[in-house]
């Protein structure tokens, strides 16, 4: 199981209520759910409307039980920006 950094911005900083803590997962699904079991309301329900990097590099509309999570990645959680 890999140990990384995820770090929270905007909505899902204040919804974490930190900037960033650690996780061990071994999956991008198996982390989200992890997300989700520790801070369960607001970041959870947000949490499927986000975008992720890891270690800079888009997801996209990969799989998230297929994106393989390394010990000392980053994980970026990204949500919806407003504006225009």
């Amino acid at each position: 199981m890999a140990r990384m950094t995820v770090r929270y911005w905007a909505a899902a900083r204040h919804a974490a209520g930190v900037p960033e803590e650690q996780h061990n997962a071994e999956t991008l699904a198996h982390l989200l759910e992890t997300v989700a079991e520790r801070h369960p309301g607001a970041l959870a329900a947000l949490l499927p409307r986000c975008a992720f990097l890891v270690d800079d590099l888009p997801v996209g509309r990969r799989e998230h039980a297929d994106v393989t999570l390394t010990d000392g990645c980053v994980v970026e959680v990204l949500p919806p920006f407003a504006g225009g």
